[in-house]
Order: structure tokens, then sequence, then C-alpha cells
């Protein structure tokens, strides 16, 4: 077991202006910021998230490369609202109650684990290892979930807390080459597992809901396989269709 210090624990953050791009995403996706809706002026809302206009600007930039955006020359920036978003969550159905909230995430342990029963045939099925990763996810700030994530150790021959971005789906793509196409989520209850960090938000045995997901990659196998806990007086579970 790799025990993670509180340094690693923080070390896959993505860069600023990417959470900014994110959480302004995942508030569209939830219609907290709805279609045709203006945004504040970059100066007032540069000021309302706390980031330079610089780190601002180029956040909005990539929402409108996204078409999630759309800037009208002396009128301002409008949403443009997409159910498919293009963000590096995109699959993340996990919401705050009231919508939205940015990810982030701490890891709370990482191993290299022989393939439990009940974890299905990952990559080419040949693999009889697999990484675990155990991590507590945040919704702006406030605990939402314990998280349990499995790929093929094929992947990977080691790897270390540094190597993996809060976007586990990030990490895929950019770390080991390969990514996410579609997701199966199963959503019922279960008690709070185990591995809970003592004295924290989450309790041992508490009832909370469950959500068992398989996730297919671009050549049509099963490259992930995860369970979460979340609270739902914290979170809810969302998806939509157009």
């Amino acid at each position: 077991m790799h025990d993670v210090t509180p340094e690693e624990m923080r070390s896959g953050s993505l860069p600023l202006y990417l959470q900014i791009s994110e959480a302004i995403s995942r508030e569209i996706a939830a219609g907290v910021w709805p279609d045709g809706a203006r945004l504040p002026t970059e100066a007032a809302l540069a000021k309302k998230l706390g980031v330079a206009i610089g780190t601002l600007r180029k956040a909005l930039a990539l929402l409108e490369e996204r078409g999630l955006l759309e800037r009208i020359q002396g009128s301002g920036t409008y949403v443009r609202h997409r159910t498919k978003t293009g963000g590096i969550y995109e699959f993340l159905r996990l919401e705050l109650k009231g919508g939205g909230g940015l990810p982030t995430a701490r890891i709370l342990s990482l191993d290299l684990c022989p393939n439990p029963d009940y974890l299905p045939a990952l990559s080419d099925g040949r693999s009889d290892h697999a990484w675990r990763v155990r991590r507590l996810r945040f919704l702006d700030g406030s605990a939402a979930a314990l998280e349990e994530i499995w790929f093929d150790a094929r992947h990977a021959g080691q790897l270390s807390p540094r190597d993996i971005a809060e976007s586990m789906y990030l990490f895929y793509r950019e770390t080991l080459g390969f990514t996410i196409a579609r997701t199966e989520d199963k959503v019922s209850v279960a008690p709070c597992p185990d591995f809970a960090p003592d004295g924290g938000h989450f309790r041992h045995g508490a009832m909370l809901g469950y959500i068992e997901r398989r996730s297919w990659g671009d050549t049509g196998l099963i490259e992930e396989f995860s369970r979460n806990w979340f609270d739902p007086e914290v979170a809810c579970y969302a998806a939509r269709w157009a």
C-alpha cells in the first residue's frame, strides 16, 4: 500500500483556468446558467471568482471553443446551452443539490492489487492485477463522495499519486493513452465503506447513495470499473438527455 503524503494528495490539481472552465460548464449543464443568459462583465466575474482577468479570459476562450459561450462584440458573452459539454468531467453525474459544483479529489490510497471477484474483465482480460485508487471527492470544497476506481495494471508498471490528475479521464488520455467513450451506471444505496477517513465527513456503515460504473474505452473494451458512495445530503446523481 502506498502511503499518501499531503503534498501528493493535491499534486494532480488542474490548472486554474481549466478549473474555472469546468466549473462554468457544469453550471451550464445543470441549468444554473440557462441558454441565452448573459455572463457578468469580465471584471465582475473575475472579482467574484477571485482570479486575474487573464486567467478568466483563458477559461472563457476554452468554453467558446467548445461552443458553450458566444461573445458578441459590444454586447457581451452569452451562454449557448448544450447537453454535451465536451468537458473533462462530461461523465461525472454527481452534482451539488443546487446544481454544478467544481470537482476536486484527494487520493487516500493507491495500490496494485490482485483482481477481486467483483471486478469485470478489464482491457483484454488477460491481466490478473489492477490498480486501485481510493479517493475522497469534493464538490465546491464540500466532501461529497468516496470513490474506488480500478484500471488494468497492464497500462502502467509503476505509478505514484503524483502521476494521477484530479480528472481520471484526463489521466487516462494524457498518461495511459486511451479515452473513455461511454459508461454504464447502476445506482442504488449501500453502507459507507471501511476506508472512509477517520474523523471525517463519512461514517463507516452509514447508508449512502451508491453508483457502480463500467467504462468502455475507444477500442470497445472495459477500461475502468468504479464504485462511488455519495452523501445525498450534499450531492445528487444527475443524468440529462436532449
